[in-house]
């Protein structure tokens, strides 16, 4: 029997602490133990109140002081999940040497004092810098959702590719914006520029080739991505002006040309990759200003109803692309604070209620790719710019038929990332981006060929 004294815990408490000691995030503990997040959640909340504590760190701390848990010597902390938990080897333990004892006293000597203060220090380290890593680059210690601050360059020179034309230019050159169409017209939505982070609205209509001004959007964001369903744009999270990370959704009439405040998400989120299905928006990972995320979030604006969660992804990443596609939504390529991905991922919205899995693993990419864009055209689901050097100065299409990569053409010479694209009619607009400095393009590629076949009766 176990007792419900404070600071004694059940056996799955046990496990599902331990679990918390090694970095796991509350999705991976649910399928480490096979239970649900949610029931996770209520282990996590019985163990804080047993043991006094606040946070999934200073549960960490105090399984350490008690021996239940010790520091590895070459522990690494763990990145995914809902709270940067510090790396900390867990040890086998049984319930009985948990329970009550009456050990006679003995004297604490000064170095197991010394010992213990050493290993909070380096637990906190553990915490705090994979969280701090993880939010710069490579590059001289820039952050990865972030354009600014960078060297510029001048932009490329364009070049000539088979079924690319150029359309007008932006108005201001951008990169992490949104792109989304009606049908009709484009519309690019936010975005970062060489002034900062924006909320500029821009239509262009391919009949008269033009961009004009619309209602800006009440928060300026960037790392956006943007989805049309019933009339109205969505626009979830986005990285702010002020460098942080917002949950406001805000969403767009088209006939009315003006902006209200949707449902929030449920947390803070940039640079996710988000589609719109059957009449529900899907958004995938995405950075909260710490750490990079693996939920999927799932939204039917007209249910009355909150997101909900979906499966989760197989593993952390942001600047990822999604594109809708038959009743498949394509999750490609991201960024999972370490390097770009290859990765190929086919969400199927359907396939819980009837049994199947909902993510399968398709064919990776050609190049690792984020910061891209992903459109479905007819059988093929393009993948465009994400290239962070000019080793991946070629685009990629995917046959869903065959479930293989082939190249496709770019008229952008070396890097493009950070660029936004939509369908409209038989094309694929792609606009703006970063190739060393913000681009102002509107590039356009033909997708499908239409060929009219006249057909001559007989009386």
């Amino acid at each position: 029997m176990v007792t419900e004294e404070l600071g004694v815990l059940s056996e799955r408490e046990l496990e599902v602490l331990k679990l918390v000691a090694t970095g796991a995030t509350n999705q991976q503990i649910a399928r480490e133990l096979i239970i649900s997040p949610n029931t996770v959640k209520v282990h996590l909340r019985n163990v804080f109140e047993k043991l006094g504590v606040q946070s999934r760190t200073e549960a960490t701390m105090e399984a350490v002081r008690r021996g239940w848990v010790t520091v590895g010597e070459n522990a690494v902390a763990a990145a995914a999940g809902a709270d940067a938990a510090p790396a900390v080897a867990a040890q086998p333990i049984s319930l009985l040497e948990l329970m009550p004892q009456a050990p006679a006293r003995t004297p604490v000597a000064r170095w197991q004092h010394a010992y213990f203060v050493v290993a909070l220090l380096v637990t906190a380290a553990l915490v705090l810098l994979p969280a701090w890593w993880r939010g710069r680059s490579e590059a001289g210690g820039l952050s990865p959702f972030s354009d600014a601050g960078r060297s510029p360059v001048a932009a490329p020179a364009r070049v000539d590719a088979q079924r690319w034309s150029a359309g007008a230019l932006l108005p201001q050159p951008r990169s992490r914006l949104a792109v989304a169409s009606d049908g009709l017209r484009l519309y690019a939505i936010g975005g970062e520029t060489q002034d900062g982070v924006t909320g500029d609205l821009l239509v262009y209509d391919p009949v008269t080739n033009g961009w004009l001004p619309l209602a800006n959007k009440p928060t300026p964001a960037a790392n956006i991505a943007a989805a049309y369903l019933d009339g109205r744009i969505y626009v979830p999270g986005g990285s702010t002006a002020d460098g942080g990370v917002t949950h406001v959704m805000e969403v767009y009439d088209v006939a009315a040309d003006a902006w209200t405040a949707g449902t929030a998400l449920p947390a803070p989120l940039a640079g996710y990759a988000l589609a719109a299905w059957d009449g529900a928006l899907y958004l995938f990972g995405g950075w909260d200003g710490a750490q990079y995320r693996a939920e999927t979030w799932i939204l039917e604006p007209g249910s009355g109803e909150g997101w909900r969660e979906g499966a989760a992804l197989p593993g952390p990443r942001a600047l990822a692309a999604a594109a809708a596609h038959k009743g498949i939504i394509y999750v490609i390529g991201g960024y999972d604070g370490r390097v770009a991905l290859r990765d190929v991922l086919a969400y199927d919205p359907g396939a819980a209620d009837e049994g199947r899995p909902t993510l399968a693993v398709k064919t990776p990419l050609q190049h690792p790719r984020a910061g891209l864009a992903a459109v479905g055209v007819g059988v093929h689901v393009f993948a465009l710019g994400g290239s962070w050097n000019a080793d991946g100065s070629f685009n990629e299409q995917y046959d869903t038929r065959l479930d293989a990569w082939s190249r496709l053409g770019t008229p952008m010479a070396g890097q493009w990332r950070n660029l936004a694209a939509a369908p409209l009619n038989n094309k694929i607009y792609a606009v703006g981006g970063w190739s060393g400095t913000y681009l102002d393009v509107n590039e356009q590629y033909l997708a499908l060929i239409q060929q009219l076949i006249p057909f001559t009766g007989t009386g």
